[in-house]
């Protein structure tokens, strides 16, 4: 939502308008009869013409009660220098006294009419902007632009006051060494704060500009010069000068539109714990149901070569004892990776992975990712003046060791390579920032489009996966933490047949501190 302006909506009228139509209705009148004597006119009826036109201006300056001085005034002139007998209040011609009486009656039916007029249109014009601020709101609302400090912000533009401040029931009192300057009166608790920005006061008069009370907070429900309430125990309070009536009642539209962004971000937090719980029940549910085959197995397969290497009464040879212990050691390894990637998906479904970004080039992680794949299956090209990425070490060698361990389980006998470049396909932004990519190539059996999407999801196998392939975490958890990084993680079609899987990263600002 754009800002307001500053008191932008339209007042009634000022003092300075109403002293000027004073001033006018008084001077006026004497100068249009002193030129109308110049120009040699005698007629009554164009005098008060003349005179109900000053009139009329009066009253489109001032209002009526200028406009009413006028046309008292007007008379006045009219009987003193238009009727005989001149330079007297006295009028001995009945003619003249009906003209005059006629004039008064007209100068106060106009004085009325058109103070009127102006009153409601000036009324108009405030509705029509009150009208086009709600509208304002209700398209913020809408389109969910608007934030809580933001909209605390444009009441503190709108109504020209010192602070504005949103205070809730508080859980628990604060205890002593909490903040200061989110605390207040016991059993309120300020949750935001919107400040007139003012020039940085002097080093010895912060402290005091801060809280304006000489070390404690202003900006308390007591202090509030206003306090509108929102719903339930949540107030808006407004610090500076009084509202009048009617911007007390663009106040309560404004605490209307704030009711329903709170109920908003109320229904948005629901429905995020909602949904974090859903997807940790999914994620129960199939880990009950992969404990049965893909747990099993392996401590199945460990327990029996350990037991037929410890039993005493059989004999094997050098080659059959070396066979056992490969099927411990690769079982081993297909236990902890799957225990790994359990973990990393809990951290991921609970928010707990946190990226410790820093300047990074490809070719860093490439290696350690790969240590545990053949050689003679991955050919790596990654140029060598590429620039560096914002990345996690730690984080995208997991992505790309996933990745690369993904490949080589779904296309048995494909050569797989790895490149990298800058840009890629013409999507060389991510959130507004240059990106380089890393492109690992399958030529195996490849993924149809549809089921692109449903290959991130956790625990998600397609039907040729290979015995042993795993519950269908990996690629989820390199999802996971590729977007934790701030990156994108894309499949596509490899041309002639396979996948291409695709990891986006922001090229780093900090590339010129390698």
């Amino acid at each position: 939502m754009a800002p307001a302006a500053r008191r932008t909506l339209a007042a009634p009228v000022g003092r300075p308008r109403l002293v000027a139509a004073c001033a006018v209705a008084l001077v006026l009148p004497p100068l249009l009869e002193a030129a109308v004597f110049r120009a040699g006119g005698s007629l009554l009826a164009v005098d008060v013409l003349f005179q109900l036109a000053c009139v009329i201006a009066v009253a489109l300056i001032g209002g009526l009660w200028p406009a009413l001085l006028g046309a008292l005034w007007s008379s006045i002139i009219l009987n003193y220098t238009s009727t005989e007998p001149f330079g007297s209040l006295e009028i001995s011609d009945a003619e003249n006294l009906a003209t005059v009486l006629i004039f008064i009656a007209v100068a106060v039916t106009v004085s009325l009419v058109v103070g009127l007029s102006a009153q409601r249109s000036r009324e108009a014009a405030l509705a029509q902007q009150e009208a086009a601020l709600l509208g304002a709101l209700a398209r913020g609302a809408l389109a969910e632009e608007d934030t809580l400090q933001g909209f605390l912000r444009h009441v503190q533009t709108q109504f020209d006051v010192d602070a504005v401040a949103l205070f809730g029931r508080a859980a628990a009192p604060t205890d002593a060494s909490g903040d200061p300057d989110a605390t207040t009166s016991p059993g309120m608790e300020r949750t935001a704060l919107a400040v007139r920005d003012a020039p940085d006061p002097e080093p010895d008069q912060r402290g005091a500009a801060r809280d304006g009370r000489g070390g404690a907070d202003a900006w308390t429900p007591e202090a509030a010069t206003t306090v509108e309430p929102v719903d339930g125990d949540v107030t808006l309070a407004l610090y500076g000068h009084q509202l009048s009536a009617r911007e007390r009642g663009l106040l309560t539209a404004f605490a209307g539109q704030l009711r329903s962004m709170l109920q908003r971000q109320e229904l948005i937090r629901s429905t995020r714990t909602n949904r974090r719980l859903i997807e940790g029940n999914v994620m129960r549910t199939a880990i009950l149901r992969s404990v049965s085959h893909d747990l099993r197995t392996p401590l199945t397969g460990i327990k029996l070569a350990v037991s037929s290497l410890r039993h005493s009464e059989l004999s094997f040879t050098r080659e059959e004892e070396d066979e056992l212990l490969e099927t411990i050691e690769d079982y081993s390894d297909r236990l902890d990776a799957l225990v790994n990637n359990l973990l990393d998906m809990s951290r991921i479904t609970g928010d707990a992975v946190n990226a410790l970004l820093r300047p990074l080039r490809w070719v860093d992680v490439v290696g350690p990712a790969l240590a545990g794949v053949p050689a003679d299956r991955v050919h790596v090209a990654i140029p060598p003046n590429l620039p560096a990425i914002e990345a996690d070490p730690g984080l995208l060698e997991r992505v790309l060791a996933n990745i690369v361990e993904n490949a080589v389980k779904y296309a048995p006998g494909s050569p797989i390579e790895v490149t990298a470049s800058v840009g890629g396909t013409g999507r060389a932004l991510i959130n507004g920032f240059p990106a380089s990519e890393l492109r690992v190539i399958d030529h195996g059996r490849g993924v149809s489009r549809d089921d692109v999407a449903a290959m991130f999801r956790p625990f998600q196998r397609l039907d040729d996966a290979p015995s042993g392939a795993g519950v269908g975490l990996g690629l989820a958890v390199a999802k996971g933490f590729t977007e934790v990084m701030g990156g994108v993680l894309d499949a596509e079609q490899t041309p002639g047949g396979g996948l291409t899987l695709v990891i986006r990263l922001p090229i780093s600002t900090g590339a010129a501190e390698l």
